[in-house]
C-alpha cells in the first residue's frame, strides 16, 4: 500500500508534457505538483515531504541530472524516474548514483511510467523508515561507553568473546560484562541485531 500523503513532483520545462504527465499520474490516484524548472522545484523544496520525482534530463538552466545531484549533496536521495530523449551510459550512472530508479526513453509506455513511479514511492517510504530507525540507533549508540563501543565493533566484525578479550587485553568475563551492557543499551537480542543496526547506520550515513 502506497503512503497516502505521497506527492509525485513532475519537473519538465515543456508545459504540454508536464500537463500530460500530471494527468496520467493523477489518473492512478496519486497527487502531483508540477514545476517548469529545477530551480522552481528547489524554491519550494521541503525534504520532509514524502514522494518522488519525475523529471526530464534536458532543461534550460539546471538539468534534471544536476537537480538530482544537488538533492544528493543535501543528503536527500529522492527516488526519481528520469525521462530522456537519448541516454548514454555516463549520464545513466551519474543519475543512478544520485537517486534515479530508472530511465524512460521517449516515447515511453504509460503503464511503464506508472509502474516506475509506484516503485519510487515505495522506495521513498522505505528509505524514510530506515532513516527514522537509524536516528534511534545512533542515539542508543551515543549512550555506550568507549569500551562498550569497542566491544560492539568487534562483535559486529564477527569476533567471539575470547578473540575480543585478546584484542582488548581484557578477561573474557569482563568482555561478557561489557557485551551484556551494550546489548541492553542497544535493545538488541543477538549479535545479528547489532550487525543489522550497524549496517543500517552505515548505509544511511548515520554511524558516529
Amino acid at each position: 500500500m502506497l503512503p497516502h500523503d505521497s506527492t509525485v513532483f513532475v519537473v519538465d520545462d515543456h508545459g504540454g508534457i508536464r500537463k500530460s504527465l500530471r494527468f496520467l499520474i493523477e489518473s492512478a490516484g496519486l497527487q502531483t505538483e508540477g514545476y517548469a524548472s529545477a530551480e522552481a522545484f528547489l524554491g519550494d523544496y521541503q525534504p520532509s515531504r514524502v514522494g518522488c520525482l519525475v523529471l526530464d534530463v534536458q532543461m534550460p538552466g539546471m538539468t534534471g541530472l544536476q537537480l538530482l545531484e544537488e538533492l544528493a549533496e543535501q543528503g536527500d536521495y529522492r527516488p526519481a524516474v528520469v525521462i530522456t530523449g537519448h541516454a548514454d551510459v555516463t549520464t545513466a550512472v551519474r543519475a543512478m548514483k544520485a537517486g534515479a530508479v530508472d530511465f524512460l526513453q521517449k516515447p515511453f509506455d504509460d503503464e511503464d511510467l506508472l509502474e516506475r513511479v509506484q516503485q519510487c514511492i515505495e522506495l521513498d517510504a522505505q528509505w524514510r523508515r530506515w532513516r527514522t530507525e537509524a536516528i534511534a540507533v545512533v542515539k542508543r549508540m551515543a549512550a555506550l561507553t568507549p569500551r562498550e563501543r569497542e566491544v560492539m565493533d568487534l562483535v559486529v566484525a564477527g569476533n567471539h568473546t575470547k578473540e575480543i578479550a585478546a584484542s582488548l587485553g581484557l578477561s573474557p568475563c569482563t568482555v561478557e560484562h561489557h557485551r551484556h551492557n551494550l546489548m541492553q543499551k542497544m535493545e538488541a537480542r543477538s549479535s545479528v541485531d547489532l550487525t543489522r543496526m550497524a549496517s543500517l547506520c552505515h548505509k544511511l550515513g548515520g554511524t558516529p
